[in-house]
């Protein structure tokens, strides 16, 4: 569909890019010119359907009454989560033991994930 050459390949690629490079220089051989049908066919096309004018301040307009909504609604459960959670700390005893095995737990959950995101493949 294309004269142009392709960017020369990386030494490094795997064999199935190797074998896919060679069937597409089989196929660019084997090309057949269709007399600019394409670029008709591609000319003839419509244009893409434009998004209309209010799209845009609509949804910031949701947006900044959604952000409104949040903010109002966030200082009573923010006071909820807070009793909740003197209520679980105070009904609780917590032992030196308890504070090492979480701390202990949380090293370990954060090598772990530190580990996979920096795994190389």
């Amino acid at each position: 569909m294309t004269d142009r050459a392709l960017p020369p390949t990386n030494t490094n690629d795997d064999w199935l890019d190797a074998v896919l490079h060679a069937d597409g220089r089989e196929h660019r051989a084997a090309y057949l010119d269709d007399a600019g049908f394409t670029a008709r066919v591609m000319a003839a096309l419509p244009a893409p359907a434009a998004l209309p004018a209010w799209r845009k301040p609509a949804l910031a307009l949701l947006w900044a009454v959604a952000g409104i909504g949040i903010a109002l609604a966030l200082p009573a459960a923010l006071v909820d989560v807070a009793h909740d959670v003197v209520r679980l700390f105070v009904g609780h005893r917590v032992s030196l033991a308890g504070i090492a095995a979480g701390v202990a737990a949380l090293g370990a959950a954060t090598w772990a994930a530190a580990a996979l995101a920096l795994r190389e493949e």
